[in-house]
This record gives C-alpha cells, sequence and structure tokens, in this order.
C-alpha cells in the first residue's frame, strides 16, 4: 500500500514545479488539474452530464471551460451543481490512479483545493508549498493576461497560507530550488524511516 501524499498550495506557490521534483525522484504524481482536462475532453467521463446540467458549454465533443466559466459567472450559485457532478468523478480517476501505482512506496497526489474539499481525509500525510507573499504576488503578475483584481480575487477564494500551513504536516519553501528540493528529499526520506520493510 502506497503512502499518499497530498500536495497542495496557493496559487504561484511553486506546486508545479515542486510536484516535478517528486517525479524526478520516481514518485508517481496525480494531477488534480489534469484529470479535470482529461475528464472535460472529448470522450472524457464528465462531458455527458455536464452537458446535460450546462448545454452552453458543450463545444466539439467536450466541455469548453471558458464558456462554462461564463455560464457559472452569470449564475455562481450553479457551482455548487457542477461540482455535484464533476467532484466524485475526479476522485474516482484518483482511485484509479492510486490502485495502478499499487506497487510505488509513495504516490503524489497534486490537488490545488485540497483543504478546501476535504481530501485531506484521505490522505497519509499533506504537504504545502509556501513561499512569502511579496514572492507569490511577482510570480503570479509575471504570468500573461494576469493583473492586480484577477489575483485578489483568485486569493479570496483559497485557503490563505498561514492555514494551509497550520493544517499541513509539512511544508515546502519555494523561494529557492535547492529549499525545495531540501525539504522534497527530507520528506521522502521521513516517509521512508516510516514505512514497514519485508522481513
Amino acid at each position: 500500500m502506497s503512502f499518499r501524499l497530498g500536495l497542495t498550495g496557493g496559487i504561484g506557490m511553486g506546486k508545479t514545479t515542486t510536484a516535478a521534483m517528486f517525479a524526478a525522484r520516481g514518485v508517481p504524481v496525480w494531477d488534480a488539474d489534469a484529470a479535470v482536462h482529461r475528464l472535460y475532453a472529448p470522450g472524457g467521463a464528465a462531458v455527458a452530464p455536464v452537458a446535460a446540467a450546462f448545454p452552453q458549454a458543450l463545444a466539439g465533443g467536450g466541455i469548453d471551460r471558458a464558456a462554462l466559466k461564463h455560464v457559472l459567472a452569470t449564475a455562481p450559485g450553479r457551482l455548487a451543481e457542477l461540482e455535484s457532478i464533476v467532484h466524485p468523478l475526479v476522485a474516482a480517476d484518483r482511485a484509479d490512479f492510486i490502485a495502478a501505482n499499487a506497487a510505488a512506496p509513495v504516490v503524489l497526489l497534486d490537488i490545488p483545493l485540497l483543504f478546501e474539499t476535504g481530501a485531506q481525509a484521505q490522505m497519509d500525510g499533506v504537504a504545502v508549498v509556501s513561499a512569502p507573499a511579496k514572492v507569490q504576488r511577482a510570480r503570479v503578475l509575471a504570468r500573461p493576461g494576469m493583473d492586480d483584481t484577477t489575483l485578489d480575487l483568485i486569493l479570496s477564494r483559497q485557503l490563505a497560507d498561514a492555514d494551509r500551513r497550520a493544517r499541513a504536516r509539512w511544508v515546502i519553501p519555494t523561494e529557492t530550488l535547492d529549499g525545495a528540493q531540501a525539504a522534497v528529499d527530507a520528506i521522502l526520506a521521513e516517509i521512508a524511516a516510516e514505512s514497514p520493510t519485508d522481513a
């Protein structure tokens, strides 16, 4: 049975880079955002049920995320309806990944809204990526199409960094690559030391 390590963190905190560090060390990585993209793609399990509830979002045999976002912007009360469709499908995709990688000592589950969705209950441990607020803001504002207003809206919908750090077992500082890599190695060493070995 693999150790299920949840990885989370706010926008611009370095989660994608940190997940790649785990992958480089041989840890299988499941990405919640990538799972949603698969589910929304033509043939994906979410296409039919989402299209039934939000027909405006169906395009080219898949779900157009921009169109779906527009629908939700005009009817924000329907977000819970969408989540009730998509979250169980995402959870099933995650369960399939865990089962397929059962032989791995550790699997990394990259979930941006881990605490917000209660997914920490399915983890054996949680690591949060963190950087000073000024570093976070500079990283995000360097992205195309991003501005202060949009960033502030995103941050208002996410758990505060201090709250994430308080709830996590491990904190991975991402201000420098060396610091993040050292934290990744320390976490994997700690998990390995705790894992029962075969006699």
